[in-house]
């Protein structure tokens, strides 16, 4: 059996799929790889199933070793690629010998990358997923020196392609596309979301991003309306936007809980998901009405 082994994680490295939908109704997250779409890329690169579970590292510093010959790719944040040091880049399905190390460096933007393996990462299944939820704990624990995966046979036919596109290196502020959500008639001015620009703050995680209005920013923060009374708890959806009563909004990405108590007052495109799960502190965003 093909087994790859972790040298080193990295700050934070999880095995994540496309999670377990349909679950809400009994309190249990989606969960799954926060950027789906470098993800499914990586399984196609492969030619695996899209829904094959991957290794998802957060800020680079992976290491693994090859224990058999395996076909590998990594997509996501702009991170160093190297096997055995030497560079073989990002968004390409390259051969591992047998003892050969792969590893991801510091990415220059974004944060996560995903390391697909032909065939995918084989672990337990928690109601039907391999994917590690940091906020309910099911699914493995988090990657640590010495694990050693085991691969599966969750395989497709080989690709047309072995490279795909990269995208240009992001620059200035990040745009992210939203439709209105269910509550943002809560607001006293839902347009407020969308004026000016946000700014990522430390507490962004696989749970959610929280953002904050720029120092000395002059464009207005999002305000409750006084005369709407108190918004019970309810479901909440993957890229839902909420809005406290301090009117720094949430982001809500991959583990996010299954209910909230603030207005969702929008909600993010598949691909703005996508775009927001790469934010790191810092990062400035501009919101745009779909």
């Amino acid at each position: 059996m093909t087994v790859i082994e972790v040298i080193t994680p990295g700050p934070f490295a999880t095995i994540q799929d496309l999670g377990r939908p349909g679950l809400a109704h009994l309190g249990v997250p989606q969960s799954g790889a926060a950027d789906r779409a470098s993800m499914t890329l990586a399984n196609r690169l492969v030619g695996n199933q899209e829904s094959a579970a991957t290794i998802e590292t957060t800020l680079g510093g992976l290491r693994i070793r090859a224990h058999h010959r395996a076909v590998v790719a990594v997509t996501g944040a702009g991170a160093p690629v190297t096997v055995d040091d030497a560079p073989v880049g990002l968004g390409a399905a390259i051969i591992i010998e047998s003892g050969a190390q792969l590893a991801l460096g510091p990415p220059a933007w974004g944060c996560r990358n995903y390391v697909a393996v032909r065939g995918g990462v084989h672990a337990p299944a928690v109601l039907g997923s391999r994917a590690t939820d940091t906020l309910s704990g099911l699914g493995p624990a988090p990657l640590r020196a010495g694990d050693r995966l085991a691969i599966g046979s969750e395989t497709g036919e080989w690709p047309a392609i072995t490279h795909a596109p990269l995208p240009g290196t992001p620059t200035g502020v990040v745009e992210l596309e939203v439709t209105a959500g269910p509550r943002a008639d809560r607001l006293r001015r839902a347009a407020d979301l969308a004026v000016g620009e946000w700014e990522v703050s430390t507490e962004a995680d696989r749970v959610g991003v929280r953002l904050l209005r720029p120092d000395g920013a002059a464009a207005p923060v999002p305000a409750h309306r006084d005369d709407v009374g108190e918004l019970r708890s309810e479901g909440v959806a993957h890229g839902s936007v909420q809005v406290p009563p301090n009117g720094a909004p949430v982001i809500f990405l991959a583990d996010h809980p299954v209910t909230g108590g603030y207005p969702v007052v929008a909600v993010l495109t598949a691909a703005s998901i996508s775009r927001a799960a790469q934010l790191i502190a810092g990062n400035r965003v501009r919101f745009r009405s779909r």
